[in-house]
C-alpha cells in the first residue's frame, strides 16, 4: 500500500489536469478520494460536535465561573455569531488564499482556540476564545462538502454525499448525551480539550491529502464596503434571532435596534453583491432554477428539523425532568434512522426520481411531528423515541437528494461560493426555527396557563378532593395543617404549569406537522436530474447532467 507521501504526490499530480470530474475519474484512485473524505469529514465532524455538546455543559460552565444565566448563553451566542460572520465568506476567503491553505488555517484556528476555551480562568477570555473557534470552524462544513463535490465524480456522488452525512448529522443527535456524560463525569473544560488530539490529526492527514484546483481564481482586489456590511449584517441577524425570545422581542429596544440594522445591512450587501465587480459572495447562482429552490425548500426543512429537535430536549428536561444524559438518548434513535436512510438514499438517487425520495423524507417528517403532537406526561421512553427514529430516517431521505439536485448544474468554479450559501440557507433556517418556535413555546404556555387557571374553580368536587390528597400528603411529611394548605395550592399551581406546557409543545408540533405537509407542494420547483451514459475510458469527457 503506498505510503501518504505517494499519496499526495499523486494527488498533487492529478491537480494539474484541467478537468476536475476528468480528475476525479481517472486521475484519483478510489482510495486516494476515500483518504481525502475521511481527512476533511474528522475536521468537519470535530466542528459540528463542538456545538452540539457545549449546549448541555452551560450549567456546569455557568457554576465554575460564577455567572449568570444571561451571561453565560453568550457562550453559545458569541460562537454563533461568529460563524455567522465568516461563513458567507468562504468562498471569496478560499479563493484569496487558497483552498488547501483556507482550510488549514481554519482548523489550526479551532484547535487552538479549543485549547483557549479549556483553559479559560474567566468567563471573558472564554467568550473571547469562543469568538476565535467561531471564526475558524464556521467554513469548515461548505469547505469538506465543495471538496467532496469536485473529487467525486457526478454518478458517485450520491453515495459521497450520504457518507458526508452520517457524520454531521450524527454529532447534532448524539451530541447532547456526549456532551452530558463528559460533563457529570469529568469536566466542561474536557468538552474543548477532546478537540485537540482529533484536530491535530485531522491537520496533519489534510495538509498530505489536500490540492488547490487549478481554476480556482483569486480575486484581483478586496470589496472593503461588502467585507463591512456583510460583517453587520449577518452579525445583527445571529444576534436579532439568538436574543430574541429572552429580552421579548419588539419590546426590548435593543432587538428593535438589531432587526433595522439587519434589514438596512443585509439590503445594503445584497445590492453591493449584485453590483460588484468581483463580490464576496456571488448571488448569481441563484439563476440555477435547482439551486434556487433547493435553497429555499432546505430553509424550510431545517427550520422544522432544528426546532423540532430542541423541543423535544426541553421536553424532556424541563417537563419530564430527565437528565442530560437521558435527553440525549431520547434523541439518538434519530441517528440509527438518519444512517439507515442516508446509505439508503445515497443508492436510490440516480435509479429514481429524486422528487420522490424527497416527499417521502417529508412525509416521514410530517408523521413524526403528528405523533409528538399527541405529547402527554406519562410517555415512556419509546414514545418520545420512534418518533425521533421516523425523523432521522425522513431527515436522511431530504439530505442526500436535496443536496443533490441543488448542487447538480453549478459549476466547478462557483462550487465553494454555492456550498457556502448551502450552509448559509441553513443555519439561517435552522436559528430562525429555534427563535420561532421558543417564542410560540412562550406565548402558548402563557394562554393555556390563563386559560387553565380561569377554569379551576377551588369549589369543585375533583378539585377539593386533589387539595385534599396533597394536603394529607405534607401533613404525613411533618407539615402543619396551615403550611400544608398553601403547599397544596403551590402544588395544584405547578400541575396547571405543566399541563399549559404540554398543551404549547403540543401547539408547536402541530404546526411542524402542517410545516412539512406544505412542504411537498414545494417539491415541483425542482426538476429531476439525469446522467447520461457513464464513460469509464481515461481522458473521456465527464458524464453528462441532464435536468427535466
Amino acid at each position: 500500500m503506498a505510503d501518504l507521501s505517494t499519496v499526495a504526490g499523486s494527488i498533487r499530480r492529478t491537480a494539474t489536469l484541467s478537468d476536475t470530474s476528468l480528475l476525479a475519474e481517472g486521475g484519483i484512485t478510489p482510495a486516494h478520494k476515500w483518504m481525502i473524505t475521511g481527512a476533511v469529514m474528522l475536521v468537519t465532524i470535530m466542528q459540528v460536535l463542538d456545538t452540539t455538546v457545549t449546549n448541555v455543559a452551560l450549567p456546569h460552565i455557568q457554576g465554575s465561573l460564577s455567572a449568570a444565566v444571561d451571561e453565560v448563553s453568550w457562550v453559545l451566542t458569541s460562537y454563533l455569531a461568529a460563524n455567522a460572520v465568516v461563513l458567507p465568506a468562504t468562498g471569496w476567503l478560499a479563493g484569496v488564499l487558497g483552498r488547501k491553505r483556507f482550510f488549514l488555517i481554519c482548523t489550526t484556528v479551532f484547535t487552538f482556540s479549543s485549547v483557549l476555551c479549556g483553559l479559560a480562568p474567566n468567563l471573558t477570555v472564554l467568550l473571547v476564545a469562543r469568538l476565535i473557534q467561531g471564526i475558524g470552524g464556521g467554513p469548515l462544513m461548505p469547505l469538506s462538502q465543495a471538496i467532496m463535490w469536485e473529487i467525486f465524480p457526478l454518478r458517485q456522488r450520491g453515495m459521497a454525499m450520504a457518507a458526508w452525512g452520517i457524520g454531521i448529522m450524527m454529532a447534532p443527535i448524539f451530541g447532547p448525551a456526549l456532551g452530558g456524560w463528559i460533563s457529570d463525569n469529568w469536566s466542561w473544560r474536557w468538552i474543548f480539550y477532546i478537540n485537540v488530539p482529533i484536530g491535530v490529526v485531522g491537520l496533519f492527514a489534510t495538509s498530505v491529502v489536500l490540492f488547490d484546483p487549478p481554476y480556482l481564481k483569486k480575486p484581483g482586489r478586496v470589496d472593503a464596503i461588502g467585507i463591512a456590511l456583510m460583517v453587520v449584517g449577518f452579525l445583527s441577524l445571529q444576534l436579532f434571532l439568538d436574543q430574541g425570545e429572552r429580552s421579548e422581542w419588539f419590546d426590548s429596544r435593543f432587538i428593535t435596534t438589531l432587526a433595522v440594522l439587519a434589514g438596512a445591512t443585509l439590503l445594503g450587501f445584497l445590492i453591493r453583491e449584485l453590483t460588484a465587480e468581483e463580490p464576496i459572495l456571488d448571488l448569481t447562482v441563484y439563476q440555477d432554477r435547482n439551486f434556487a429552490a433547493g435553497s429555499f425548500i432546505m430553509a424550510v426543512m431545517m427550520f422544522g428539523f432544528y426546532s423540532s429537535m430542541v423541543l423535544l430536549a426541553l421536553y424532556t428536561q424541563k417537563v419530564l425532568g430527565y437528565d442530560a444524559l437521558t435527553a440525549g438518548m431520547v434523541l439518538a434513535p434519530g441517528g440509527v434512522g438518519n444512517m439507515l436512510s442516508l446509505i439508503l438514499a445515497g443508492r436510490l438517487i440516480y435509479r429514481m426520481d429524486q422528487r420522490w425520495i424527497l416527499a417521502a423524507g417529508c412525509l416521514l417528517n410530517a408523521v413524526a411531528a403528528y405523533n409528538m403532537a399527541t405529547l402527554t406526561l406519562g410517555m415512556d421512553y419509546w414514545a418520545l423515541a420512534w418518533p425521533r427514529f421516523l425523523q432521522g430516517v425522513g431527515v436522511g431521505f431530504v439530505f442526500v437528494p436535496l443536496n443533490m439536485v441543488a448542487l447538480a448544474t453549478i459549476p466547478r468554479e462557483k462550487m465553494g461560493n454555492a456550498t457556502a450559501l448551502v450552509n448559509v440557507v441553513r443555519n439561517l433556517g435552522g436559528a430562525t426555527g429555534v427563535a420561532v418556535a421558543t417564542m410560540l413555546l412562550a406565548r402558548r404556555s402563557q394562554q393555556h396557563q390563563t386559560t387553565l387557571v380561569s377554569h379551576v374553580d377551588l369549589w369543585d368536587g375533583d378539585t377539593t378532593a386533589r387539595l385534599a390528597s396533597w394536603t394529607e400528603h405534607f401533613r404525613a411529611h411533618g407539615a402543619d395543617v396551615f403550611t400544608a394548605k398553601k403547599q397544596a395550592l403551590g402544588m395544584l399551581y405547578q400541575e396547571v404549569q405543566r399541563q399549559a406546557q404540554v398543551m404549547a409543545f403540543a401547539d408547536d408540533f402541530w404546526i411542524l406537522f402542517l410545516l412539512f405537509c406544505t412542504s411537498l407542494l414545494l417539491l415541483p420547483m425542482l426538476r429531476r436530474v439525469r446522467l447520461g451514459p457513464a464513460r469509464e475510458r481515461r481522458g473521456a469527457e465527464p458524464t453528462p447532467v441532464h435536468v427535466e
